[in-house]
């Protein structure tokens, strides 16, 4: 397990802060768990991330769908959830969400991941927004899992 702790600045550290993140995701890793309170940039980070990715929809949070698909410019299927409004996982939406996470050649990330975490596969990357003292600051904790 490796752990990485950046500071963001601001939105633009936060974009390329994502930008580090999809390198790593050439490096074997598929999924992305967001944790933070509202407000702390998680959704940002998810619509640079999925840019980066080539990604040509606009990326809106899924939090009344809980789960978005798009594709990536190479013709990967990219998932963006959201278990934000998840209190005790359905079953119906334990299945589709498991069925997403095997999907092998997919890129995945999940908002408020820690809503779902009896179902997370171990290997993924974990990051942490928190506020700092200033408005736009961020401490940003990543885990390579």
């Amino acid at each position: 397990m490796k752990r990485m702790i950046y500071k963001s600045q601001s939105e633009k550290d936060t974009n390329n802060l994502a930008k580090e993140i999809i390198d790593d995701y050439l490096n074997g890793y598929r999924i992305v768990c967001l944790y933070g309170n509202l407000g702390t940039g998680k959704t940002t980070f998810v619509k640079e991330f999925a840019k980066l990715l080539g990604v040509k929809a606009r990326i809106i949070s899924p939090t009344f769908v809980l789960v978005r698909k798009h594709k990536t410019l190479n013709g990967r299927n990219f998932y963006h959830i959201d278990a934000y409004r998840i209190s005790d996982l359905e079953r119906r939406d334990s299945e589709a969400i498991n069925e997403i996470l095997e999907e092998k050649n997919a890129i995945i990330i999940i908002e408020w991941a820690e809503r779902i975490k009896n179902i997370l596969p171990k290997k993924r990357i974990d990051i942490t927004f928190n506020y700092l003292e200033k408005r736009d600051e961020r401490e940003i904790t990543i885990i390579k899992r």
